[in-house]
Order: structure tokens, then C-alpha cells, then sequence
């Protein structure tokens, strides 16, 4: 008896939280969806009409969103792949014992730490700017002509700035899991004569399977929404070079001023996502059970 009074009472101090959560995700996503069915201009106040699925049909049509899935696509996977493949390198040298090792990796980690804004900031005025940014000054050094990265390769200056923000979160959980590695498989493979080469690939390796599939899991989730990047250095241009699916529905709404279209975009959006969380859970599923 006393066992189902407590549950009761555990019960009935939960509701009023869940029912706060529950309101908290419903409300906006009922907005959305209600949203997402009316002509909906802000520039033409008063003139909201039921256009059922219209909006959905013009913002899959657009062919901005083409672009801009494929400028997903692209950011998403350069970005996992440069923060995977340098992360590692970069886990196995703080891995070593060396002289100031926690200062290195404070300096390592810190990127992650900073503000998306900030460091896009930072990036654009004093690392690339064409004309007193670092990167012009070394290849005047080289007597090579400055590159425009806004103009000239804006989503790769996009990417580069991303990952830089990224590869100290892949670093700390590769170098988490390098620590976690039994010492004794390293020992006995130096016994055996083993390179360092071999005792990478056939034991730090297969170590980093999971690992890294949680890094990709995690980095995928927040990179298909990178928006502030993008804001701050290209504003999505030039023309549509690095409009992603978050940006696009930003300028559907608060510059295009058509609320319709961009909370269908929203729920597209949320569609995609939680399709590419589906198959990478069941990936990461598969990972943690071999």
C-alpha cells in the first residue's frame, strides 16, 4: 500500500512538469503546422487565406531548395569528415606523455568553447579577409596573389570555419576513448615485435569504431542547423553558394517576410533531420552491439 502511494505521489509531482514539457514542444509545433497551411505575408497584413499544402509545394519546387539541401549535404559531410580524420591525428598526439600537455589541451579544446558568432567573426576580419587578414599576408609572403575565400570559395571558407569549431569535440571524444584502451594489447603487440603502424590499425582502430560513430551521430544533429556562420560571413551568397536549409528558411521569413512558406520549409526541415537521426541511431545501434 505504501508502495502505490508512493508512486501516486511520484506521479501526481511529475504531471505538472511533464505537462509543461508536453505544452512546450506541442504549441510551437502546432503554430508550425497551422502556419504552414495559410498564405502568410507580413508585408500584407490581413490578407491570410487556407492554402492547404501550396506552400509546401512551392518551397520544394523553389529550386533555392535544392541548392540549399545540397549545400547541407556538403557542409554536413566535409565537416565530419575533416574533424574525424584530423581529430584522430590530433587525439593520438595528446595521447603522448610530453611537457605542458594540459596546457596543449586546453588550447586544443578551447576553439569549442567559443561562440559561433564569435569565431566566424574572427575568421572573416583578421584570418581571411583578402586584404589585411592573416592568410593574405603569408601568401604575400610567397609572392602569391591573396584569395577572396567569401567570394571566391565561400562554402569552403563556411566548412573550414565550422570544423574548426568542431574538431576539438571530436579530438576530446577520441582522445576519451584512446585513454580508455587497455595498455596490456599495446604491451603484448611490442612483445610480438609489432610497428606502430600495425598497432594502430589492428588495435587503436578498431578501439575508435564507436567512438567515432558517437561523434558522428552528435555532430550530425547540430551541423544540419549551422546558421550563425553563415550569417555573419556570406549572408548566404553570393546567389545561393551557401544557403543551407536553415538559412533558406530564415529568408523565407524574416526576408522574403512569407511565414507561410518558411514554416513549411520548418517542417521539411524536421522531416529531414529526424530521417537522417533514424538511420544514424540505427547505425550507432549496430556499433555498440558487435
Amino acid at each position: 500500500m505504501a508502495t502505490r502511494q508512493t508512486q501516486l505521489l511520484a506521479r501526481t509531482l511529475l504531471t505538472p512538469a511533464v505537462g509543461l514539457l508536453f505544452i512546450w514542444m506541442i504549441v510551437p509545433l502546432a503554430l508550425t503546422i497551422y502556419f504552414s497551411t495559410l498564405h502568410y505575408s507580413l508585408l500584407d497584413p490581413g490578407s491570410e487565406a487556407f492554402v492547404g499544402l501550396e506552400n509546401f509545394r512551392y518551397f520544394l519546387t523553389d529550386p533555392a531548395f535544392l541548392a540549399s539541401l545540397q549545400n547541407t549535404l556538403v557542409l554536413v559531410g566535409s565537416v565530419l569528415a575533416l574533424t574525424v580524420l584530423l581529430g584522430v591525428p590530433l587525439a593520438l598526439l595528446l595521447d603522448q606523455p610530453v611537457i605542458g600537455l594540459n596546457i596543449v589541451r586546453l588550447m586544443v579544446i578551447a576553439p569549442f568553447f567559443v561562440m559561433p558568432t564569435v569565431s566566424a567573426l574572427v575568421w572573416k576580419n583578421l584570418l581571411m579577409h583578402p586584404v589585411s587578414g592573416l592568410f593574405a599576408w603569408i601568401a604575400s609572403l610567397f609572392g602569391l596573389t591573396p584569395i577572396d575565400w567569401f567570394t571566391d570559395a565561400p562554402l569552403l571558407a563556411v566548412i573550414l570555419i565550422v570544423s574548426w569549431q568542431w574538431l576539438p569535440f571530436a579530438t576530446l571524444i577520441l582522445l576519451t576513448a584512446m585513454q580508455s584502451l587497455d595498455e596490456e594489447q599495446k604491451e603484448a603487440a611490442e612483445m610480438d615485435g609489432a610497428s606502430a603502424v600495425s598497432t594502430f590499425i589492428y588495435i587503436t582502430l578498431p578501439h575508435l569504431a564507436r567512438p567515432v560513430t558517437v561523434v558522428i551521430l552528435i555532430e550530425t544533429i547540430f551541423l544540419l542547423t549551422v546558421f550563425a556562420e553563415i550569417y555573419v560571413t556570406t549572408g548566404g551568397g553570393p546567389g545561393l553558394s551557401t544557403t543551407n536549409i536553415a538559412f533558406l528558411i530564415y529568408s523565407q521569413a524574416l526576408i522574403q517576410y512569407d511565414v507561410g512558406t518558411a514554416s513549411a520549409g520548418g517542417l521539411v526541415a524536421v522531416v529531414i533531420a529526424n530521417v537522417v537521426a533514424f538511420f544514424l541511431v540505427r547505425i550507432v545501434g549496430r556499433n555498440l552491439e558487435a
